[in-house]
């Protein structure tokens, strides 16, 4: 998990690495560094290495992006892996995430 600037120097968009174990006891931090992200002129979700997800996880993904649409920002997704892809399917998350579509095998 980490978050970096890209796009050089101080004006770049925020990159946040989802956890591969991203579960309530991982959130906290997620939130951080969500919160931090509100001060980028944009940022980036990758959660391309994310192997373990939960509802807790999920839905502070949701009140992400719906704070972040309120600020005129959109997120984009650099990476969604299909556990998370799948879990946000089954909670029907997946529209309020606004997944990109899944790239054929």
């Amino acid at each position: 998990m980490g978050s970096k600037r890209t796009g050089g120097g101080k004006g770049g968009a925020r990159v946040i690495a989802l956890p591969a174990d991203f579960r309530l006891g991982s959130v906290a931090d997620v939130k951080a560094e969500l919160i931090d992200a509100f001060d980028a002129p944009g940022s980036q979700l990758d959660g391309a290495g994310v192997e373990r997800v939960d509802t807790a996880a999920l839905q502070l993904l949701v009140a992400f992006r719906r704070e972040a649409a309120a600020r005129g920002q959109s997120p984009a997704w650099l990476g969604v892996s299909d556990v998370m892809r799948e879990a946000a399917g089954v909670l029907g998350l997946a529209q309020a995430l606004e997944l990109p579509a899944a790239m054929p095998a």
